[in-house]
């Protein structure tokens, strides 16, 4: 009989209660949380992490969206070609993140979330500077 790492499982209740939070909130996919989270504080490998937060993202999504759906706050047609594209997309993706070394796949992941940071953050910061874009 295996014992249960309750430390584990509150950082994991923790970590999805997070997640799902800020996907509700801003609309972006649990996994800049989630897969920074199960490497750094719980040892995942990255890819065991990416594909685990793929999985668990799904209630949340749908949670959010049924919640967004009811606001009125949802474009059903584009919402059905996005998922379309991202489906596709996802299974690429998928096979080639599993094509790549571990600790490559890391750094590309972090790359990803600098690169998205500094799209956000580049253009508030020149604007608050008076430099142009």
């Amino acid at each position: 009989m295996t014992s249960v790492d309750i430390g584990a499982i509150a950082t994991l209740l923790v970590v999805g209660l997070a997640a799902g939070f800020l996907a509700g909130l801003l609309g972006v996919g649990g996994g800049i949380l989630m897969v920074p989270a199960m490497v750094m504080l719980l040892g995942f490998d990255q890819h065991v992490a990416q594909g685990t937060s793929l999985l668990v993202i799904i209630p949340a999504a749908i949670s959010g969206s049924w919640t967004h759906y009811r606001g009125h706050q949802f474009a059903l047609r584009d919402a059905s070609a996005l998922a379309a594209g991202g489906m596709v997309g996802a299974i690429v993706g998928a096979v080639f993140a599993l094509s790549l070394d571990d600790e490559l796949l890391r750094r590309l992941f972090g790359l990803f979330l600098l690169a998205s940071a500094a799209r956000i953050l580049v253009p508030k910061l020149r604007a608050r500077s008076g430099t142009p874009t």
